[in-house]
């Protein structure tokens, strides 16, 4: 069982940065793929970003090259920076994991979910 809990959203200006923290608890955090999710208001929840217990990365086109996400296994956190946030970020964004990398990635269906984090971009 892993239960999962973020933090770290806020309001931010079109420019600037945030990073987003989500720790797990369980014993298997550590072989989990770990995922971020979002939601923007009137939309359906869209990948953004995974990590597989190795350190390999997947990321939406939309975050390439302004979002990273990482991992400390030793700390069951992972984290979401985001920088060149801009007002088309604004969503509900959640953590996830799941033991099948597809789910996470492809399906978008991972079995464990946070609460979630909102982040609001001003422009």
């Amino acid at each position: 069982q892993v239960q999962l809990v973020e933090s770290g959203g806020g309001l931010v200006q079109a420019g600037g940065s945030l990073r987003l923290s989500c720790t797990a608890s369980g014993r298997t955090f550590s072989s989990y793929p770990m995922g971020w999710f979002r939601q923007a208001p009137g939309k359906e929840r869209e990948f953004v970003a995974a990590i597989s217990w190795s350190g390999t990365t997947s990321y939406a086109d939309s975050v390439k090259g302004r979002f990273t996400i990482s991992r400390v296994n030793a700390e069951k956190t992972v984290y979401l920076q985001m920088n060149s946030l801009n007002p088309e970020d604004t969503a509900v964004y959640y953590c996830a994991a799941d033991p099948t990398w597809a789910r996470v990635v492809v399906h978008g269906t991972p079995g464990y979910w946070g609460q979630g984090t909102r982040v609001s971009v001003s422009s």
